[in-house]
């Protein structure tokens, strides 16, 4: 009987847990069916679970079928656990999909679908809730369609000669057997799946039982046992506690057996090598266990007695497993009750890290404070009641903010030398940057005639154990490979921790001297809006710091694709459902991190000073006359008593490609002959301008109106100038001019989320008492309300003379005194008339590319 080892995935809410009943139940291992909404479903076994109708933990239960074996893996849908989920992919055979027919696929499920295809996962999908409202069977396929090549309904509903040839169009092979006897054979089916080329899609509804059998008989059917070696081998992909609080090892058994008793080895992250005892082999179902003797390969079984294993780990003839995608992006401080000692609470916290390695406990030796790294605020509740249920302690958590990290742009060396009385050590590191996502890389090219082997290794020991830091915001580092050029120990007077103090402050010399850059995380995300919204939605992303592709229309609907830092999309999802009345939709899935789109506002609000760090000093010791002394780091290469050999020359500016962006049309300003005529009649009246001299306002005051330059260019209008003469808002002024204002501010934020300027507003309100002025955003443009006795033409003015020193500055109105003056101000000055002609043509080419986009798609 062929064992499998099958995992279930999904988007949260999409009834995986629900399914995970059913086919337990139709296979025989339940004799009652279990709901969510009834806190009694069967792999729902912790408390936490139940209340919240969520997956927590990932869960194991057993299926036994008349042709195979399959041990079924729940995980947790709900992306604050979703490190959880990435855990198990490196233990599974196959998944099954599941994703709700009424939603169909969301960014989640985007996420999981690349975690398979990079742990090279063959999959089964199951479209659930098809007895629902809304389902729509066709949608979803063709969002499938999007993910990857080689979906292929098994439910029956295509007739024999169309199911053949949707398999043929997936491989040449397929293809062969299909022109030879009109058939692709079970077995080859069997062969594409396990290849990743078909992925076979079953439709129904688990909570009425609707298409699960049909599951079954197609995991049954088309799965195959991995081949396993003959030597024991066996991958940890969790670590848990009982209730008892023993620890448990989550192995499946990829090689030979394991039984009882067996001695294995292995190494901790740090390279410390093991030998421990396995006490008991626990195959679980739910909260239930069988202990066995022997787990034969393909089983997934829980180990007690093992103290030292960890996530991850190869035992045996297994490899050590890839390192995980998914990473925090948030921190908050751990907040201890009132007389709590950190340092008492902190080795117990590591328990918690040790079950959650992508939770990170991180000590602030500064601050001396406890840190949490987590992935969102759901996952703080979980741990809140974690901590109180382990430990008794009930503690709360400080503002969350963003993990930041640092690379640098360009090569450069670092010298760390450790020489106090009776210690010597001295080290020499070669930086360089790697692609985004590659993390660190540790290396040596240091000749063993230089220094021997043991320290070199000792050296790069030192560099694997310690989270380094940058010295832009004190984010740990990334990107970037860490070569030992050179060093020299002493015969007499150097110990192990010495070369641990110089490989530290070689790394912070480096750093020090290099060109750093501040990198945060982003999102790649799919925004879908109503078409006449589409505008505003540009303009959010453009105000977000984002890119995006041009918007694609399908339908009624306009979809915009594109990246965002992750720090400004927070909280949009309600802002959305807000303007667009609930029928916008936003799916984001984690694109790992690039450079921070605010990196100046970032450093500064971090206020952090390298050189004060006591934990990370970039400084170097020398000896001189019995007594060490310190040498400041931009002066330590000069003091160094080894040369690396190393000659870095002088980089060049690295090329960055252009930011994903909107097709934008230049422009147009007015007429170069009417603007001749202008300064001719300017300097005629006035004399010649003498740089901006001319008409020169009262300072404006900082705290009055204040605007941040965030494009190349300002567009200040002269509102009520603008909506009467146009003659459609003139119209609906007279009859209502709230609505007049309100129409003219949407054409402009329709107008900026097209074209890269910051749009000023400006309305006349010099005749209400004591009017003090307002400024205010709205969605991408700023509105202004002038203060008592001051005029839209008065503000206009002043604030372009402020504004034309460093800025590209239109203005627009028909005012003709208001046209020279500003003129004589620097700045451009177009027409109502003119800029009408110019909103109507923004429009047009917004159409067009939705036309463009319209067609495209439908071609395809």
């Amino acid at each position: 009987m062929k064992r499998i080892c099958a995992g279930l995935l999904a988007h949260v809410d999409a009834g995986k847990t629900t399914l995970s009943e059913a086919l337990l139940y139709r296979g025989g291992c339940l004799k009652k069916l279990g709901r969510v909404d009834h806190k009694d479903a069967f792999l729902d076994t912790n408390a936490m679970e139940r209340e919240r109708g969520i997956t927590i933990f990932s869960k194991q239960a057993v299926l036994s079928l008349p042709d195979a074996q399959i041990t079924l893996l729940d995980t947790p849908g709900h992306v604050d656990f979703s490190g959880e989920m990435e855990r198990t992919l490196s233990v599974l055979d196959y998944a099954v999909l599941v994703v709700s027919g009424t939603d169909g696929v969301q960014s989640h499920t985007e996420t999981v679908w690349k975690l398979l295809r990079r742990y090279g996962v063959p999959v089964f999908v199951f479209v659930n809730k098809m007895d629902l409202a809304g389902a729509d069977r066709q949608s979803v396929l063709e969002q499938l369609a999007r993910l990857e090549e080689g979906f292929v309904p098994f439910d029956g509903s295509l007739d024999p000669d169309a199911f053949a040839e949707a398999l043929a169009m997936q491989s040449e092979e397929a293809m062969d057997a299909y022109l030879e006897n009109g058939e692709v054979p079970a077995d080859l089916i069997t062969a594409m799946i396990a290849r990743r080329q078909v992925f076979p899609c079953l439709f129904g509804s688990a909570l009425k039982l609707q298409g699960v059998d049909e599951l079954l008989e197609a995991l049954q059917a088309y799965t195959r046992q991995p081949k396993a070696a003959e030597e024991f081998a066996a991958r940890v992909f969790k670590i848990s506690r009982d209730e008892q609080g023993n620890r448990l090892t989550w192995l499946k058994v990829t090689g030979g057996s394991l039984r009882v008793k067996a001695s294995l080895t292995g190494e901790e992250p740090d390279g410390q090598s093991w030998q421990e005892k396995t006490d008991q082999l626990r195959v679980y179902s739910g909260a239930k266990f069988q202990m066995v003797e022997q787990a034969p390969a393909g089983t997934v079984c829980a180990v007690t007695g093992l103290t030292r294993t960890w996530a991850g780990q190869g035992l045996g003839e297994e490899t050590m497993g890839r390192a995980p995608v998914l990473q925090p992006v948030q921190s908050c401080r751990l907040l201890l009750p009132e007389g709590c000692d950190a340092h008492a609470v902190l080795p117990k916290l590591t328990q918690l890290q040790e079950e959650d390695p992508q939770l990170r406990i991180v000590w602030n030796e500064r601050l001396a404070e406890i840190h949490l790294q987590m992935m969102g605020e759901v996952q703080l509740d979980v741990l809140k009641r974690l901590i109180w249920e382990r430990f008794g302690l009930d503690v709360g958590f400080g503002p969350g903010s963003i993990v930041y990290k640092e690379t640098i742009a360009g090569p450069v060396e670092g010298v760390g030398h450790f020489e106090p009385l009776r210690h010597y050590a001295e080290v020499h590191l070669l930086l360089e940057p790697l692609p985004r996502g590659a993390g660190l890389q540790f290396d040596t090219i240091c000749s063993e005639d230089v220094l021997d082997r043991n320290w070199q290794r000792l050296i790069l020991t030192h560099l694997e154990e310690k989270e380094h830091l940058g010295v832009l915001t004190g984010s740990p580092i990334t990107d970037m490979k860490i070569t030992l050029t050179a060093g020299r120990a002493h015969l007499k007077h150097t110990e192990g921790g010495d070369f641990r103090q110089a490989t530290y402050r070689a790394v912070r010399q480096g750093l020090m001297q290099a060109d750093s850059i501040l990198l945060e995380p982003w999102y790649e995300f799919r925004l879908e809006v109503p078409a006449e919204q589409v505008g505003r939605a540009m303009a959010d992303v453009q105000r977000m710091g984002g890119s995006f592709d041009p918007p694609e229309l399908l339908g009624e609907t306009s979809v915009l694709t594109g990246s965002v830092p992750v720090a400004e999309m927070r909280g949009y999802a309600m802002e959305l459902a807000g303007y667009t009345r609930g029928k916008g939709r936003l799916a984001c899935t984690l694109a790992g991190y690039r450079p921070c789109h605010d990196s100046p506002a970032v450093i500064e609000a971090m206020g952090y000073d390298p050189e004060r760090d006591t934990e990370n000093p970039p400084d170097s010791v020398f000896c001189a006359h019995g007594a060490g002394y310190t040498v400041k780091w931009d002066e330590v290469p000069a003091h160094a008593h080894v040369e690396s050999g190393v000659r870095l020359n002088e980089p060049e500016p690295e090329e960055q490609p252009a930011p994903r962006q909107t097709r934008r049309q230049s422009a147009p300003v007015s007429s170069l002959e009417e603007d001749k005529q202008l300064a001719a009649i300017f300097e005629r009246t006035y004399g010649p301008s003498k740089g901006r001299e001319l008409f020169r306002p009262a300072p404006m005051k900082q705290a009055e109106y204040h605007f941040e330059p965030s494009g190349p260019e300002y567009l200040l209008v002269d509102g009520y100038n603008l909506i009467f003469a146009w003659e459609e808002l003139k119209k609906l002024a007279a009859d209502n001019l709230a609505g007049a204002r309100q129409a003219l501010a949407d054409l402009l934020c329709n107008y900026r989320g097209f074209h890269d300027c910051q749009v000023i507003l400006v309305f006349d309100a010099y005749k209400v008492p004591h009017g003090t002025g307002e400024v205010s955003r709205y969605h991408n443009i700023h509105i202004v309300y002038t203060k008592e006795a001051e005029t839209a033409d008065m503000y206009i003015e002043k604030t372009t003379y402020q504004l034309a020193k460093k800025r590209r500055v239109r203005v627009v109105t028909s005012d003709g005194a208001e046209q020279l003056i500003i003129l004589g101000h620097g700045a451009l000055r177009i027409s109502a008339r003119s800029f009408r002609e110019e909103v109507e043509r923004t429009n047009g080419e917004i159409r067009r590319i939705l036309e463009e986009n319209r067609l495209k798609n439908a071609r395809w």
